[in-house]
């Protein structure tokens, strides 16, 4: 499913911004992804030369510790592809007419959201501590007189320069909604 097909967009309307998460937000995870893959490589380092240079293994227990060893690489393997999905597929969409915001809930769940533009009233950017200062990245909370009254996006790069951009646009589409609006009420 492409992107195009999955936003319905109005004859019109184009995207302007498709933003995901920072990438940074990632590092925690990957450096986890790393320490875990060199946990069995390391026990077998400290097994074999430290502890127990002679032990010997019977076949039964080596078919046993290849399972565990599989599930083990199998488990993080699973774990990382479901961090990744929802990592890839968090998405925030802005066309010129709305704001969509994609918030993938594991693998078989998303939530869509979805805002006019002209229909939003304050953005309110934040770049919270250390890490999200040196890497320019933080958090969007856009109230909004739409049926979802506060959208939260986290962890996006350059949040302040995003928060005019969308103003910006929201504007535009306040003043084309109030040309075609006056000339729907003048055609009627």
């Amino acid at each position: 499913m492409t992107l195009n097909e999955f936003i319905h967009q109005k004859p019109y309307e184009h995207i302007s911004y498709r933003i995901r998460r920072h990438f940074i937000t990632t590092v925690p995870a990957m450096l986890l992804l790393i320490i875990l893959l060199g946990i069995p490589p390391l026990f077998y380092w400290l097994t074999t030369t430290q502890f127990a240079p002679n032990l010997q293994l019977q076949p039964p227990a080596m078919l046993a510790l290849a399972l565990a060893i599989s599930v083990y690489y199998l488990s993080i393997g699973i774990f990382y592809f479901t961090y990744f999905v929802n990592y890839y597929l968090d998405l925030l969409v802005i066309t010129n007419d709305r704001l969509l915001h994609v918030d993938q809930e594991g693998i078989f769940a998303r939530t869509i959201s979805e805002v006019d533009l002209y229909k939003i009233q304050d953005i309110t950017s934040t770049v919270d501590g250390f890490f999200p200062s040196m890497f320019n990245y933080g958090n969007l909370l856009i109230q909004t007189a739409g049926a979802v009254e506060k959208f939260s996006i986290t962890n996006i790069p350059r949040p302040e320069s995003l928060r005019q951009k969308i103003l910006d646009l929201a504007e535009e589409d306040r003043k084309f909604h109030s040309k075609t609006g006056n000339i729907m009420a003048a055609t009627s």
